[in-house]
């Protein structure tokens, strides 16, 4: 069995970044674990360097963030049935086939001579030798390699050149058109950046550029959030940073701040925000009400909470508390200023971040997630006050569980209405009084945020 096998490799391979790897992604194609969770519990584990955990995170995302594309190639040199292949001799030639591909520092030779060690020590010689004539096969031959033409199956066409699933290269062309489908599937594909919000009520955003120039960090300003930094190629472990540590810095997407920003909390005003954990944005209103008022966090795992009580402690805020509730059936025993919801969701606007979601996902959980999104609506309109302010919030892009969930709501709760975003937003992240923000167009997360209103 492939996970006996793993455990006989020899202690002085154990440590090994590439093997390593192919160990994440063996157990990521078996199991339902997030990809980032698995990473994490490598570095707990091994004794890794900073070089060494970049490189790791590096051929781990980038596997599978490429890996229709990287199978449809090795399918095509690969004698027999690459189905029937074990995943632990499939992950080692997809980690050397990305590197030939995507990974300029490393010669060929170098990749296919790594992986095929791997394949030995796992499986023996006769394994390797096939994995070795695949792969040399491959490099000897890139330049007749030929990819699906538009022309017989257009979305398959796109789906293997972008490696998206065929269901979300036709959703996403028959959401925004072709041209922008295909813009925003290479988008999804570019390496992520790091984002750094300051937290103003401890630093100012100069003194962390500062610092950043200091340490040679390479950065950009967000634009549409100048609180934030965006860092790239860092290979600086920015969550174990004096910043992070003192609570001068959190690590939050700008379009996770920007539906924070659309609520447009006040001073002294009671918060709740039903579907918390981690906490980024409880973090945020905290910030933007400076430390003044009542904020209530409640998320439906109790383990989770832990992590905004820390996070809460470690920015120094008081007025954030917490509770253990669902947010579909949760009772609020005391009227909110503002409900904030930032609903469980198919995360279709973070693939660039978590490239596992493009497999983890099918069409039918778009739908899914809709109806159960509903029922959070539905609990917090029956509870919210005259003139309470409801803020309906996604990491997605798709209209079913945006656009078309806020008209559903205003139909059938007349009582709300919408309160246009422009006012609160740059209008080049706003359309039709909403929040929709783009990969694609504002090179930050996807996302939606509907502000509605009781009369």
């Amino acid at each position: 069995m492939e996970q006996e096998n793993e455990i006989l490799i020899e202690d002085d391979f154990q440590n090994n970044t590439r093997f390593l790897a192919v160990k994440i992604l063996t157990r990521f194609d078996r199991s339902d674990s997030y990809l980032d969770i698995l990473v994490k519990h490598a570095f707990v584990k091994a004794d890794m360097s900073p070089q060494d955990k970049a490189l790791l995170t590096e051929l781990v995302n980038g596997v599978v963030r490429w890996r229709l594309k990287l199978d449809y190639v090795l399918i095509g040199f690969y004698q027999g049935d690459y189905q029937k292949c074990l995943n632990i001799i499939k992950n080692s030639m997809r980690i050397a086939l990305y590197q030939m591909l995507y990974l300029d520092k490393v010669p060929d030779y170098a990749a296919i001579d790594e992986s095929v060690e791997i394949v030995k020590r796992i499986q023996g010689q006769k394994a390797a030798n096939v994995a070795n004539g695949v792969l040399r096969n491959i490099a000897r031959n890139f330049s007749s390699i030929r990819y699906p033409e538009a022309k017989d199956d257009f979305y398959y066409h796109l789906g293997i050149l972008t490696s998206h699933p065929k269901w979300l290269s036709k959703r996403y062309c028959n959401v925004m058109g072709d041209a922008d489908a295909r813009l925003l599937m290479e988008q999804n594909n570019k390496r992520p950046y790091v984002p750094v919000r300051v937290n103003t009520l401890k630093a100012k955003v100069e003194e962390v550029q500062e610092i950043f120039t200091k340490h040679e960090i390479e950065y950009e300003n967000c634009l549409l959030h100048p609180n934030t930094l965006k860092l790239y190629n860092s290979r600086w472990d920015i969550a174990n940073s004096d910043l992070f540590i003192s609570g001068k810095v959190a690590i939050q997407d700008p379009t996770a701040s920007l539906a924070v920003q659309l609520a447009s909390p006040k001073l002294g005003q009671r918060i709740a925000d039903i579907c918390a954990a981690p906490g980024g944005k409880t973090f945020y209103f905290a910030e933007l009400m400076n430390n003044e008022g009542y904020i209530t966090a409640y998320d439906l795992h109790p383990n989770k909470l832990r992590f905004i009580e820390q996070g809460a402690e470690r920015y120094g805020f008081d007025i954030i508390h917490t509770d253990v509730a669902d947010a579909k059936t949760v009772v609020f025993e005391e009227p909110y200023d503002i409900i904030f919801a930032d609903v469980p969701c198919s995360g279709l606007g973070t693939i660039r971040k978590k490239p596992d979601i493009k497999w983890k996902r099918e069409f039918a959980d778009i739908r899914r997630m809709a109806d159960s999104q509903r029922e959070i609506m539905k609990n917090v309109a029956e509870q919210m006050q005259s003139g309470g302010v409801f803020v309906y919030s996604t990491c997605t892009i798709d209209p079913m569980e945006n656009e078309e969930n806020v008209e559903w709501f205003l139909q059938t709760y007349p009582d709300f209405e919408l309160d246009p975003a422009e006012k609160y937003l740059p209008k080049e992240i706003c359309k039709n009084g909403m929040m929709l923000v783009w990969p694609h167009l504002h090179d930050i997360d996807g996302g939606f945020a509907a502000r509605l209103i009781k009369k």
